[in-house]
């Protein structure tokens, strides 16, 4: 996503979505559709797409080739998924997709499922695949143009393919998997039993880019500059002369909708900080500092850190603290809306991951049961109240999280707040574990503030995807000069990633952890140890709660 943008169509399990709902319109003039079947990935390889600069779209595999025409993509992706073609109930795409004359590229379970559909067959494998293996290239033609003979791609398969269905040829291999990649040519279909989507294929952005650009003809049309100018357009037809009203948060997704909104309606805006008691140190302040004093953006202060504490007494599983904390949130919301209306617009920052995580498009309508799991709750979508009385405004729902860092650069939202690490809706509740009262509050607090300026102070912030600490509920006896102690554990946490989708601790300078360690158990009272957290995403997650 760098200039010019294209129109944008409601997702085919969008169709009937409220129209008070502000979505870019012009979005895809070009556009990748990729029917998902459960993957993981496929969000990721909804980025991928957009990293070449076209529009793409994750649908749901029930998605019908009605409905397809309809959205006129210029090519079609099936993802993977954790299924057997073979099994009883297994997902599938509408057989009527074959005869659509759109090119197909099907992506690990997506290649079985076309192979199936098409009159080939798939078994389970003698042997599975799973990590790096070398694509050995048979055809460099069309999808595997300047991809390096023996260049790493990741497998995650236990079926195979056994049986090509008619007109179609072997493109590549591995050594144990004899049919890698595949194709009809002539009708322009393409199947891949890697995923050329993750980090781990070095060279699977080529292979894209050959489906993108060669076989689908798409022009590189996604762009930042274009989405703001279509974007600020929309909201001021829809909202007029009416006023809007924004929780602000002070992260990237509500800070990059406050100035993107700013510059379409003015004054029309209000955005409203609720203090939850739960930020990190001097960060409410700095937020009154630069929105409203230095860029003349309205922001209501809201301290209710004494009623958001005072709901965590006792509480101690995450998941109670994420709810009680959102509802928590709503109330005040509510209460502060009507103390400073009337409004007519509610602003969101909701991103395109929060509307696919959210959504029930994946839930089979006759069993009930998921393709995809839900990890976690979302604030953003599906947590308001079913009586709200403000009509929604979510310019930004169509975006993944980088592309709202390039829209908040487009907007001149400052650069730390730009390149700002995630900080979670709950705050510092939920990296405490256990409950939360307000001496934890206090330790971790002036914990965090400490790392967070020894990272800076030795020029690394932008080197971490996330770096914090956690507090734990447990003491430890220490010595500190000639007296025993009985304090808290601080755990630091740094993580190296590209997207917060996997994760790797962070090897980090032991100058580094030396500062950090010395400087929070000789500063911050009440901890008498520091331990570094060397686990990655998966099998842990980036946060603790």
């Amino acid at each position: 996503m760098t200039s010019q943008t294209p129109t944008s169509r409601p997702k085919a399990a969008d169709i009937s979505k409220d129209s008070s709902t502000v979505e870019t319109s012009a979005l895809n003039r070009q556009m990748l559709a990729i029917l998902d079947f459960g993957s993981q990935y496929s969000e990721l390889i909804a980025r991928r797409i957009r990293e070449t600069e076209v529009y793409s779209e994750v649908l749901s595999y029930r998605t019908t080739a009605e409905q397809l025409q309809q959205l006129n993509p210029k090519g079609i992706i099936l993802s993977g998924g954790p299924s057997s073609v073979y099994d009883r109930g297994a997902p599938a795409c509408d057989p009527e997709i074959w005869n659509l004359g759109i090119p197909v590229l099907g992506v690990c379970y997506g290649m079985q499922l076309m192979v199936k559909q098409l009159g080939g067959q798939v078994e389970r494998a003698e042997r599975g695949e799973y990590g790096k293996a070398a694509l050995l290239i048979d055809d460099t033609a069309d999808l595997l143009k300047n991809v390096t003979e023996a260049s790493t791609m990741w497998m995650s398969h236990g079926d195979s393919v056994t049986r090509l269905p008619e007109g179609f040829t072997v493109l590549a291999h591995t050594e144990n998997t004899p049919q890698a990649a595949i194709a009809n040519p002539h009708k322009h279909f393409y199947g891949v039993q890697f995923h050329p989507e993750v980090v781990h294929s070095p060279e699977g952005g080529e292979l894209i880019r050959n489906f993108v650009y060669d076989i689908c003809e798409c022009e590189p049309t996604w762009t930042t500059e274009a989405f703001v100018e279509e974007a600020i357009r929309e909201v001021r037809a829809k909202v007029g002369n009416q006023r809007v009203l924004l929780a602000l948060s002070g992260g990237v997704d509500s800070s990059t909708l406050a100035f993107l909104l700013h510059q379409a309606i003015g004054d029309q805006l209000t955005c409203m900080f609720i203090d939850q008691g739960f930020m990190r140190k001097r960060e409410p302040e700095r937020l009154i500092e630069i929105f409203d004093k230095r860029f003349h953006i309205n922001v209501e202060y809201i301290d209710a850190g004494a009623r958001f504490i005072e709901k965590m007494k006792g509480v101690t599983d995450p998941e109670e603290k994420r709810k009680i904390i959102g509802h928590e949130f709503i109330q005040v919301f509510e209460e502060e809306s009507t103390r400073l209306g009337p409004f007519d617009y509610l602003a969101q920052g909701t991103l395109y991951p929060d509307v696919i995580e959210s959504a029930d498009t994946n839930v089979d309508p006759q069993t009930g049961e998921r393709v995809a799991v839900k990890i976690k709750s979302h604030h953003n979508v599906g947590g308001l109240p079913k009586d709200l009385r403000f009509k929604l405004i979510e310019p930004l729902r169509k975006l993944f999280k980088d592309e709202v860092r390039k829209v908040g650069r487009a907007v001149n939202l400052p650069d730390d707040i730009v390149r700002r690490h995630p900080f979670p809706g709950p705050g510092l509740a939920i990296r405490i574990l256990g409950e939360v009262t307000p001496e934890r509050l206090r330790i971790l607090r002036e914990a965090d503030y400490i790392i967070r300026q020894e990272i800076r102070r030795s020029d690394s912030y932008h080197d971490f995807w996330q770096a914090f600490g956690v507090l734990l509920p447990v003491r430890s006896v220490g010595v500190m000069g000639d007296q025993r102690t009985y304090a808290y554990p601080i755990v630091l946490r740094l993580v190296s990633s590209e997207d917060g989708m996997t994760a790797d601790w962070s090897r980090a300078p032991y100058e580094l952890l030396e500062s950090i360690s010395n400087r929070v158990v000789n500063e911050v009272d009440g901890v008498n140890r520091v331990v570094y957290d060397i686990t990655s995403k998966p099998p842990g997650t980036i946060e603790w709660e």
